[in-house]
């Protein structure tokens, strides 16, 4: 990871930093300049503390750059971004990463606040006939969930870990994709989450028939 002197940044103001579950929160600041959706921005409060990467959860076309992010007590950044206050100043890098292209019918799967670059995909419009599959485990961690329902209807799958039965999909991510009736090994494949989701989520994929070539993945950490 570089430092902020390699990557260069700016000082922006805090519009807000609201609470959106319990330790989850949605950041917000200006947009200075044009991004693409699925890129990633470096933050930060402090040039003691390194750069942090944070896929952007807006539109292109908003004048404001979302952040989604979990609080994390062991973590050096995030207890510090929870403390954020309208007005705040914070350390942003200019917008970069690969994770942009996006083919016809693509099909997402998300683990927690991994789901930030397909929001901004399908809000940017580069995502037509998309599939989601979210996994989280207690229901109110399904960040945008109501925008997602009226966007994809059916095809906006949640897969709730710990959740009593009911109307979601009780079980992992990759529990759901072992027994997925519906997988059309035809389609290309988009991850983010963690190493661990994403290393066997793609694994289990493959196993399916899924290309290696039809998986692009983006891991956060």
């Amino acid at each position: 990871m570089k430092s902020w002197n390699e990557l260069g940044y700016e000082i922006q103001r805090v519009i807000s930093n609201t609470v959106i579950a319990p330790g989850s929160y949605i950041l917000k600041f200006k947009k200075n300049q044009p991004f693409t959706a699925g890129q990633v921005l470096a933050l930060g409060v402090s040039k003691d503390i390194e750069p942090r990467l944070y896929s952007i959860a807006s539109a292109e076309s908003d004048e404001l750059i979302s952040i989604l992010y979990s609080e994390r007590t062991d973590g050096k950044l995030t207890p510090m971004l929870s403390l954020l206050k309208p007005g705040d100043n914070i350390m942003v890098s200019q917008p970069f990463g690969t994770f942009t292209q996006v083919k016809p019918s693509p099909v997402f799967i998300a683990a927690g606040t991994g789901i930030a670059p397909f929001i901004s995909m399908l809000q940017s419009g580069k995502a037509r006939n998309a599939t989601l599959i979210h996994g989280a485990p207690y229901p109110e961690y399904f960040y945008f969930s109501e925008y997602l329902m009226n966007t994809l209807g059916e095809h906006y799958i949640r897969c709730c870990s710990r959740c009593a039965p009911g109307c979601l999909f009780v079980g992992r991510v990759t529990h759901f994709i072992k027994q997925w009736d519906s997988l059309d090994i035809n389609k290309p494949y988009y991850l983010c989450g963690s190493t661990e989701m994403v290393v066997e989520t793609r694994d289990l994929l493959i196993s399916r028939g899924v290309p290696v070539n039809s998986i692009n993945a983006e891991i956060y950490f």
